[in-house]
């Protein structure tokens, strides 16, 4: 084989890599983003046992405003409460960006009475979201 044939086998094998490893990269992104959206599907009806195959053992969930973090069973044992306040709502979400592992959602809860605009960051590995937070970024969804 000549130089010249090396030099076209080792770019077309490096370009082939590049390729392989973009299709993958955008693969799992895609993968984040529909573990995501059966996240909020979920959590608009309190779905425990969604919730709970969607969550890794051992996450933790912080809630910024409330200044509470929450372990799977926490989060799990609280949707009694949840159930309420979201009867009559709705949830519109948004992923604002996905990198290094964390993808950083913008979501609307339209509740009967008000509405909270939220940043929600959720980090997913095995199809298991492994952590996340969330903090209100306004008391309305206008910025939506």
């Amino acid at each position: 084989m000549t130089g010249t044939a090396r030099r076209v086998t080792n770019v077309r094998s490096a370009v082939f890599t590049f390729v392989a490893l973009l299709i993958a990269i955008i693969a799992a992104r895609a993968d984040d983003g529909a573990i995501i959206s059966r996240w909020y599907s979920a959590l608009l009806v309190a779905d425990r046992t969604e919730l709970a195959d969607l969550l890794a053992d051992d996450v933790r969930i912080k809630l910024d405003d409330l200044g509470i973090v929450q372990s799977k069973q926490e989060f799990i044992a609280a949707l009694d409460e949840w159930k309420g306040a979201v009867a009559g709502a709705a949830i519109r979400h948004r992923i604002a960006k996905s990198e290094g592992g964390v993808t950083t959602v913008i979501a609307c809860y339209d509740f009967p009475d008000n509405d909270v605009l939220t940043r929600e960051t959720f980090a997913v590995t095995d199809n298991h979201i492994t952590a996340s937070s969330q903090a209100a970024i306004a008391e309305n969804c206008e910025g939506y």
